[in-house]
């Protein structure tokens, strides 16, 4: 797995890097266009960037924004409270904040609480598929079932060929999603099985499946 850590302190991103390189492969990057360049080439389970990346918040929406359109999950790094965030971001939503200063186990904390739900829903999608009768249908050729109930648990999506729909699977977003056949279109950005992505918080992505599609999401916990 891996996170794009996007820091412009030198001895914080050098600190903050060789924590979280105990949990995942690192790509750091000291500057905006750096962390942009990046989220072109690959794709991070986790994006951690500071809020003032650059000397404003404008650094850091930029790479917020950049990582939501790709459909990866965005966690914002501030002295500011969570509060005063999510009012300089919107109308984009962080999936997670880190206050500064923070301990080594907020750090490490938060970025598990990502890989894990990425883990949880790979492990999840080996299960058994949902039979007939758990499908409900939620839009015309779009069905979703949660044969554990759903609200800590997988929840499944089938959509039919040429099938739309405002994405919901859970109210709040803050999911991580596997697909696993056929394709699925989210707001320009064209994923085909095997591949994953994530829904952001608060997110309802138009999405299109040109051939139909079997996805499996689980819950960011916490």
């Amino acid at each position: 797995m891996k996170v794009l850590l996007v820091e412009d302190d030198a001895s914080l991103r050098e600190g903050m890097g060789e924590l979280i390189s105990d949990l995942a492969e690192v790509r750091s990057v000291g500057e905006v266009g750096e962390a942009l360049a990046a989220l072109r080439q690959e794709r991070f389970e986790l994006v951690v960037t500071d809020l003032r990346i650059g000397g404003g918040e404008a650094g850091g929406r930029a790479v917020l924004e950049a990582a939501r359109k790709g459909r990866q999950a965005v966690a914002i790094v501030s002295a500011a409270s969570p509060e005063e965030v999510a009012r300089a971001l919107r109308p984009s939503i962080p999936d997670g904040v880190l206050v500064k200063p923070f301990q080594i186990e907020d750090i490490l904390g938060l970025v598990e609480r990502f890989l894990a739900a990425h883990r949880g829903v790979a492990a999840a999608s080996r299960g058994t598929i949902p039979s007939e009768g758990d499908w409900v249908e939620c839009a015309p050729g779009v069905h979703l079932a949660s044969p554990g109930g759903g609200v800590g648990g997988a929840i499944w999506v089938r959509m039919v060929a040429e099938g739309t729909w405002a994405w919901l699977a859970r109210p709040r977003g803050r999911e991580a999603a596997l697909l696993l056949e056929g394709e699925l279109i989210i707001e320009g950005a064209h994923f085909v099985a095997p591949a994953t992505f994530f829904v952001g918080a608060e997110d309802a992505p138009e999405v299109r499946s040109p051939n139909g599609c079997l996805v499996i999401t689980l819950g960011l916990d916490g």
